[in-house]
């Protein structure tokens, strides 16, 4: 069981903007305190050097002295004396062959052969019956008029312990310091991704049509509850506006939908009553014309304001798409055919989606009447459905003057009809219809070029869409309310 909480927040918290911060900060602190202790040992180990160096100009200075007072006999009794004392020093006075006259080093180091400037060496003494290679650091010179040459040096070595121990023990503090900080990053990332995975959680709920959720919020009152806050005010005035919105379709539903069919009745019994050649028959019949286009009008509003709302996602089935373009294409195969336009339907086997039937249905033959209405005769549309490694594609192509790249993104908003449209009937609410069934299936809407003609695309996903609990009651609502006004 930890190991799948594991699993499933290790990818999340990685992701996450906390621990990249978080982890940029580690690092960054990890390589200042590296540069910050190097440069402490830097001059720690300067500091040593030029304390020993002092020490050494010190006894040279002396030395020199005491061979200048007392020959080269005395001053090897000095080096001699000086050599018996227990300390860090080391000397030998040895000739032009390097044989050691005295000193407590027993023969000249190989590695010193500059004179004047200081020298580090290796070197080996005896300590307690055993021969340990140490490390010395000191200065060379040679003595006048007597070819001899003296070497005055001080043991360095606790210097390279130091050294040793500040090389060990840097990596594995700058290591302990990325875990920690890792470790602590994710424990903060991953309470950021929880408050954060709870407002997407509550976001998504409410964009599939549940309005009563709320982001909950926790006894911190930090700057996630104030965010919360805001966000559930919001979601109580988005509420508010589409239950007004939905009570206004209803009202509209109620209060026009019925007069507007009741006119339109009594204008076919009136014409019905008249003579045909009768100017009040034509006059008649062009106001039963402008009342079918109020209904279709106010229907398209309707069907767009039903798919915005996400009240239709509660509908959702699986649709044979191959059964829908067949249907389709017999339903606009008679208007097809007197505008002498080849209406075809490739074959695409079974090909489903989930979602709702009847706007599915409705954007299918919107595309299908555009095509028509504004291919050119001899022309031809072409109706297609395709899988896809992201889903399925459902497309109705045509050969006629098609839709400028610059208007494509314009023409999905409603009333919008382009110039070379304004005298053909409609209006301009068919593709906005066809872009809220898109936004109610989450699927994608494109309009491309065909070379000549226009290809419409719906891209539906291939993961199914669940209706939530409330989406559900809001359409049998809906269903339920719709009823009782058709009743009435």
């Amino acid at each position: 069981m930890r190991g799948s909480i594991l699993r499933h927040w290790a990818p999340g918290i990685l992701r996450t903007q906390a621990f990249r911060i978080v982890l940029i900060y580690v690092f960054v602190f990890a390589i200042s305190a590296t540069v910050l202790v190097g440069f402490t040992y830097w001059n720690t180990e300067r500091s040593l050097d030029a304390q020993t160096d002092q020490i050494i100009e010190a006894e040279i200075t002396g030395l020199l002295e005491q061979y200048q007072r007392l020959d080269l006999m005395g001053l090897a009794d000095v080096v001699a004396s000086r050599s018996s004392r227990e300390g860090q020093s080391l000397y030998i006075l040895a000739d032009s062959l390097g044989q050691q006259l005295a000193g407590n080093l027993d023969h000249w180091p190989p590695t010193v052969k500059s004179v004047g400037n200081f020298v580090e060496f290796q070197y080996t003494r005896r300590i307690q019956n055993e021969l340990v290679t140490r490390r010395a650091r000191g200065m060379a010179l040679p003595l006048a008029g007597g070819g001899f040459e003296l070497l005055v040096a001080r043991d360095v070595s606790e210097r390279e312990l130091t050294r040793r121990l500040f090389s060990t023990t840097l990596p594995w503090s700058v290591g302990l310091m990325l875990v920690f900080g890792l470790v602590g990053g994710a424990l903060m990332s991953r309470n950021v991704l929880a408050r954060l995975d709870s407002i997407n959680r509550t976001s998504a709920e409410i964009v599939a049509g549940d309005f009563s959720r709320r982001v909950p919020l926790t006894a911190a009152h930090d700057e996630f509850d104030a965010l919360a806050e805001n966000l559930n005010r919001m979601f109580e005035r988005i509420e508010r506006l589409m239950k007004g919105m939905r009570e206004v379709a209803d009202s509209v539903a109620h209060d026009l939908r019925t007069p507007l069919n009741r006119l339109r009745n009594r204008l076919e019994e009136a014409q019905r009553r008249l003579d045909p050649q009768s100017p009040y028959a034509v006059e008649i019949e062009a106001a039963i014309a402008e009342t079918d286009g109020l209904i279709a009008t106010f229907n398209a509003l309707l069907l767009i304001a039903e798919a915005d709302s996400g009240a239709a996602r509660g509908a959702m089935t699986q649709i044979d798409l191959s059964a829908a373009m067949a249907d389709a294409a017999e339903l606009y195969a008679p208007l097809a055919e007197e505008k002498n336009i080849a209406l075809s339907v490739l074959p695409a086997g079974v090909v489903t989606i989930e979602g709702n039937r009847s706007l599915v249905s409705q954007a299918l033959a919107n595309l299908i009447d555009n095509a028509i209405k504004y291919t050119p005769a001899e022309g031809c549309v072409t109706i297609s459905a395709a899988e896809t490694p992201s889903g399925v594609d459902l497309t109705v192509a045509d050969s006629g003057p098609g839709i400028p790249e610059a208007d494509r993104l314009r023409v999905v908003e409603r009333f919008v009809r382009l110039e070379a449209s304004r005298n053909s009937p409609g209006t301009g609410l068919g593709l906005s219809l066809v872009a809220a069934v898109a936004r109610l299936h989450r699927a994608r809407l494109t309009l491309d070029d065909n070379h000549p003609g226009l290809k419409a695309t719906l891209s539906f996903p291939r993961a199914p869409l669940r209706a939530s609990k409330a989406a559900n009651k809001e359409l049998r609502m809906a269903n339920s309310e719709q009823v009782t006004a058709n009743r009435e």
